[in-house]
């Protein structure tokens, strides 16, 4: 793998499917590493009830949209699925794309999908109760699915920053994890997760640190990389503006 990776999550809010399928085919074009959506019913800001889709049917036309970028939501929401029916999604669309499928997910927050679509919201422990529970399961499921996932095994990417179950359920399960900035802060998040890596007995290095940026903290690079991030995905809303998005693809094909 190469000492830096780039992505960007086409948020699918406030934009029409042909939009979004013109975004995820320029992203490739510009040889992004990774392309990610979203696991939400409604957008997060703007017009609360403008125009959205749905995460994982968007996964499935972004697997024929794209050729060579992974492709995942950033991140899929533990609550809205069964784990069983979770990982067989997951490796039917690792299929669907060739192998190039990220297993995102976390432990969920945006409580209006929770209300509006019948989910039970309950208390933050109790929703990473449910993840901590899910985990395995999903990769116990991936062992019985015919025909098996194409990766084996298929990446899991885990969101979320908290210090005592989350970031252990990263140490415990996950080959990828993701955060926000500022620095300071993704830096001691990261060492609390090489901590618990520690206490675990697992390798550090076995996973990848990604970090959700926004284009203002593309200047920033820098000091994240001293943080110890090493893939950055920038988030971006239609009307997609994909300057950034080349800035952020010059800078990795400039670093050694």
């Amino acid at each position: 793998m190469a000492r830096f990776r780039v992505g960007v999550q086409l948020q699918p809010q406030h934009v029409s499917y042909a939009d979004f399928a013109d975004g995820v085919r320029r992203a490739e074009e510009l040889g992004v590493d990774t392309i990610w959506n979203w696991d939400h019913f409604y957008p997060l800001y703007g017009e609360p009830d403008g125009m959205h889709f749905e995460g994982w049917t968007l996964l499935t036309a972004m697997a024929q949209l794209t050729s060579r970028a992974e492709i995942g939501c950033l991140v899929a929401c533990n609550s809205y699925r069964n784990p069983q029916l979770l990982a067989d999604m997951t490796r039917t669309i690792d299929h669907i794309s060739g192998g190039r499928v990220i297993l995102g997910i976390g432990a969920g927050w945006f409580q209006r999908d929770y209300d509006e679509y019948g989910y039970e919201f309950g208390t933050a422990p109790d929703r990473l109760r449910d993840l901590r529970h899910s985990l395995p399961v999903i990769i116990e499921r991936w062992q019985k699915l015919n025909p098996p996932p194409m990766r084996d095994p298929i990446p899991i990417l885990i969101g979320g920053g908290g210090e005592k179950v989350t970031l252990k359920l990263v140490a415990q399960y996950a080959s990828m994890w993701n955060s926000f900035g500022p620095p300071d802060k993704f830096k001691h998040k990261n060492e609390v997760l090489n901590n618990w890596c520690q206490e675990l007995g697992r390798d550090p290095a076995e996973i990848e640190r990604t970090v959700l940026i926004n284009p203002d903290e593309i200047n920033q690079l820098d000091a994240f990389v001293d943080a110890g991030a090493t893939h950055f995905i920038l988030g971006m809303g239609a009307p997609w503006n994909f300057e950034p998005v080349q800035r952020l693809v010059e800078w990795r094909d400039t670093q050694g």
